[in-house]
């Protein structure tokens, strides 16, 4: 499933970018488990997002792609996948995982391993969840994206029991203080969004 909403004014509320054209969001939904919640969040997501001038949001969800066999991979090299081009337009990032097992689950690990450059100098915003509200997933990803020369933003969702949001219709309908803490973080993404855009076109990265 895509959403591919485009919004051509820039937002009041966030810096614009000297480069043209609206900011690139990729929503990555990483669950593959049924009865997963995490779709149900990255619709949260994405809406918030589609309100958001100056925003083309892509929903990427992991159970609906298939990655080549782990046998293929190497280190920066590798069959091109079927998302490749996808993750290289996004600008930006929202990662939707739950907690198991004091991480997150082997399917993100196996979609970020399975790009490489186009995760580079770009930034990504955290919402995990758990009984406990996902932290441990969170602090293990910080690693693996600064590894790639990503930048995690410092606001980022920790949801406990979010299944308990659910409405009749499977809809993620958190308090407002939720709501409130995502929109602080998005803001925060499209702020980095913005200054990386302009590093990465105007001040090469040393190495």
């Amino acid at each position: 499933m895509t959403a591919q909403t485009a919004h051509s004014e820039p937002s009041s509320d966030h810096p614009t970018s000297s480069v043209p054209g609206p900011k690139r969001v990729a929503v990555i939904s990483s669950s593959l488990r049924e009865g997963r919640m995490s779709p149900s969040i990255a619709d949260w997501v994405v809406a918030a997002l589609d309100r958001t001038s100056g925003v083309q949001v892509d929903l990427i969800d992991l159970a609906e792609i298939t990655l080549p066999d782990d046998s293929q991979l190497y280190p920066g090299g590798g069959p091109t996948t079927e998302v490749a081009d996808r993750v290289e337009a996004a600008e930006a990032f929202v990662v939707v995982t739950p907690e198991y097992n004091h991480s997150y689950p082997g399917s993100l690990k196996r979609f970020v391993d399975w790009h490489f450059s186009q995760w580079m100098l770009k930034p990504a915003t955290i919402i995990a969840y758990g009984v406990r509200g996902g932290h441990a997933a969170t602090e293990h990803l910080r690693g693996v994206f600064a590894e790639l020369n990503m930048v995690t933003t410092r606001r980022g969702l920790g949801l406990s029991t979010p299944w308990e949001a659910l409405d009749d219709a499977e809809r993620y309908t958190p308090d407002d203080g939720t709501t409130r803490a995502l929109s602080a973080a998005l803001a925060e993404l499209l702020w980095w969004a913005g200054v990386l855009r302009d590093a990465r076109t105007d001040r090469p990265f040393p190495g």
